[in-house]
């Protein structure tokens, strides 16, 4: 069974802002999301996104006290879904996920999966951009990455 990869907003909106959105295309081939997601993100969905949305509202509802909208939709979708790997940054969003058993990666790991898989160069670019358009990245984990990245070289 194929792997089932979720997107958050965050992840959607900071890849679209450096105008390398196609990552996730070329890395997993397609991504899904819910409306409310699609909603944030607030552009033209391609067409290698599929929208779905989580089936326990409940569940949901009970997240919304403590997430937004597209974050608490993802999770559920993700813990719904077999086999899912949920995208998402926000740090309550991903403890929250984590304690649901649900599988998680963020977006500075997709470029990391990008120069990897050689669909990149360099990270370092990207990391920059990134902050220039005001995503935030933790002096420890850049570096972190930076040596990971120079490793494969």
């Amino acid at each position: 069974m194929n792997k089932i990869i979720i997107a958050d907003s965050s992840c959607l909106i900071a890849l679209d802002n450096i105008n390398k959105l196609e990552l996730l295309q070329s890395i997993f081939g397609e991504i899904t999301i819910t409306s409310e997601i699609a909603k944030e993100f607030g552009k033209p969905i391609p067409k290698w996104i599929k929208i779905r949305s989580p089936k326990s509202k409940e569940t949901v509802q009970k997240l919304l006290s403590v997430l937004d909208a597209g974050e608490a939709e993802a999770i559920v979708l993700a813990i719904e879904s077999k086999n899912s790997l949920l995208i998402i940054d926000e740090k309550k969003g991903r403890k929250i996920a984590i304690s649901h058993q649900v599988n998680i990666i963020g977006t500075l790991r997709v470029i990391l999966l990008a120069k990897q898989g050689k669909i990149i160069d360099k990270i370092e670019p990207l990391i920059k951009s990134l902050k220039q358009v005001g995503f935030r990245i933790s002096k420890k984990i850049e570096t972190e990455m930076l040596e990971i990245s120079n490793e494969d070289e």
